[in-house]
């Protein structure tokens, strides 16, 4: 058993992984552990916080002096080994594992700001607010049932597109006299609205009566 060509391979991979970490303005290290039964490498990034975030190990089987890779193969529940043959291949190899690591990151990162804005959980109101709307009539009663349902609906216009939007207020008291207020608006455009209208018209016999009962 010989380590002359792990020894041979250590000694090209640093200049190697150096052009590597650069091309994507990243600092890049690793560690090699001679002493293991198979002597390995492992490629790593350090962190803000002085952590290791390794992306890359590389084995090697003195018996048959050859690199190779472990992965997990979660359908199947075992390890399979890929054979690494030459140094273009492990170069590759290392390479690969390096962009795949930064694509994770990426995406760690866009995840974490999208549940950033996802928690600000904006509000109809909110969404109205970003948009210049010049409200044409004032809140219209479509339907109302005693004191404890109505239904409004507004017609405005928006000033940037020129756009149609009509604003539904749904206001429901409960039985413990709280007011529950359910607000959305919906946009269209002109060439839009004459097939609604006839849409709506053509269907009106379908539809049923508004049943007070389902509050």
């Amino acid at each position: 058993m010989s380590l002359e060509w792990f020894d041979r391979v250590t000694g090209e991979l640093q200049d190697h992984l150096e052009s590597i970490c650069d091309k994507y303005d990243r600092a890049g290290h690793m560690s090699i552990d001679r002493g293991a039964k198979h002597p390995r490498i492992e490629f790593f990034v350090e962190t803000e916080d002085d952590e290791r975030e390794y992306f890359c190990t590389l084995f090697f089987d003195p018996h048959n002096e050859e690199f190779y890779m472990e992965t997990f193969d979660l359908e199947l529940e075992q390890t399979s080994r890929t054979i690494l043959s030459d140094i273009e291949d492990i170069v590759d190899a290392v390479h690969e594992s390096f962009h795949a690591y930064l694509n994770d990151d990426e995406d760690i990162e866009e995840e974490d700001e999208y549940l950033v804005m996802d928690d600000e959980d904006p509000t109809e109101d909110d969404i109205l607010e970003e948009v210049d709307v010049q409200w044409t009539t004032p809140e219209v009663t479509a339907y109302a049932h005693e004191d404890e349902v109505e239904v409004t609906y507004q017609f405005g216009i928006v000033q940037e597109t020129g756009d149609g939007i009509l604003r539904r207020v749904n206001r429901v008291v409960t039985t413990e006299d709280e007011l529950i207020e359910d607000e959305s608006s919906f946009i269209f455009s002109k060439e839009e609205a004459s097939t609604i209208i006839a849409m709506i018209a053509s269907h009106m016999d379908s539809l049923e009566e508004f049943d007070f009962d389902r509050y």
